[in-house]
């Protein structure tokens, strides 16, 4: 066999028993990595910290899996231009959001016997969206819809991020002006002291304390 060092060196091409040796007196398993090959290929290493290793891997990457989901979006052949950009504002926020968007047109009466109606409106859409989305499913008629299928350029869990990082931001801001308003208010409290304390009190001389009320 080929047998490879617990760093991944090559030692070489071994008989089994001196594999086996080498791993006791390494206080190793040999563990057989490509049985396939020709002649097989096995590692010395610790068999339970490889396992401990690969189920950490595992898990992490469960975690780190994007759970991509698939939004919906029904359009009319003859929607106006308000209710356009706002479906696009809904589809915009779904991809930044890491979801894939399912674009359906519904066709009423004669409406299906122009189809190609349908796939203008279909790449108007995808258009619109280019920096957000890319068309993963082209444009194809079933019955009286049409459907479309766009997927996020970015990843769920990088919008996450990204999400995050501009949530952070967004208070990092709010702090920073709230601090900058304590601090003028107390700016001017400390002006407004300094000022009452430079203005000279008026002295008061008897005429001040006569009562107008009295003839002298």
């Amino acid at each position: 066999m080929r047998l490879v060092g617990p760093n991944g060196e090559q030692i070489g091409i071994v008989r089994i028993e001196q594999a086996l040796g080498l791993a006791r007196d390494h206080d190793l398993d040999l563990v057989e990595v490509a049985p396939e090959a020709r002649p097989p290929v096995a590692k010395l290493m610790d068999y339970g910290k490889f396992k401990y290793e690969a189920a950490q891997k595992a898990r992490e990457s469960r975690r780190n899996q994007s759970n991509t989901q698939i939004k919906e979006m029904k359009l009319r052949l003859k929607i106006d231009d308000h209710d356009y950009e706002t479906k696009k504002g809904h589809v915009v926020r779904f991809l930044r959001d890491g979801d894939k968007v399912k674009i359906t047109i519904m066709f009423r009466g004669r409406e299906q016997s122009r189809p190609e109606f349908g796939m203008a409106l279909l790449k108007r859409l995808a258009d619109d969206v280019v920096d957000d989305g890319i068309v993963e499913q082209a444009p194809r008629q079933e019955g009286r819809n049409m459907h479309l299928v766009l997927a996020p350029t970015r990843k769920k869990n990088e919008a996450r991020v990204e999400a995050s990082k501009a949530k952070e931001a967004k208070m990092a801001e709010r702090v920073a002006n709230a601090e900058a308003t304590r601090a003028l208010e107390a700016e001017l409290r400390s002006a407004a002291v300094e000022k009452a304390k430079e203005t000279p009190k008026k002295k008061r001389g008897p005429a001040d304390n006569m009562d107008p009320d009295i003839d002298l």
